[in-house]
């Protein structure tokens, strides 16, 4: 099933590279151009997202950031960052740091997909393990000026660790992206 997976998601990333239109040089998404964005969070994995949560009197918090260059009209690699933290009503807290490292193709110039990798660490959060997704998601991009887009979409995390855990993430997401 996790090869199917991963075969989709090359499938797709394959398919939007090859059907990549000239004629965008003036557009957010123009070749040379740079895109930093903030996508809301998810507690259910390692994330460059923001979140935070609390119940209980225990807190749960995270805040990253994600960049990216356009190597070509549309296609941007892409790289993120994030620290978060636990904070148990009583014990330890525990904090992790997480990284993604992608691609974003904008399809028409206002449909995202994306196709990434995001690890985790921690050792008081993950134990020994170092979790390790394969994340696909695709979404709209809201262009509510020249450089500024709100993007919602849907993403699946395939999990690539099968010792920390063997299950997929779906999750819905916002993002907000400053095109420059």
């Amino acid at each position: 099933m996790k090869k199917l997976f991963l075969c989709a998601a090359m499938a797709v990333f394959g398919f939007a590279n090859v059907n990549a239109q000239d004629g965008n040089s003036d557009g957010q998404t123009s070749e040379g151009k740079w895109l930093i964005e903030a996508n809301t969070g998810n507690a259910m994995l390692g994330t460059t997202g923001i979140y935070f949560s609390s119940s209980d009197g225990s807190s749960e918090y995270n805040i990253g950031l994600d960049g990216g260059y356009f190597i070509m009209d549309d296609l941007a690699i892409k790289a993120g960052l994030g620290y978060g933290g636990f904070s148990p009503d009583e014990g330890d807290a525990a904090s992790s740091f997480s990284y993604r490292i992608g691609a974003k193709y904008y399809v028409n110039s206002m449909i995202p997909v994306t196709l990434d990798l995001t690890g985790a660490s921690g050792e008081d959060v993950y134990g020994d393990e170092t979790p390790l997704w394969l994340g696909i998601g695709a979404g709209y991009a809201w262009f509510v000026s020249n450089s500024v887009s709100i993007e919602p979409g849907l993403r699946y995390n395939l999990s690539l660790n099968e010792d920390y855990t063997d299950e997929g993430v779906l999750q819905f997401n916002v993002g907000f992206a400053l095109h420059f």
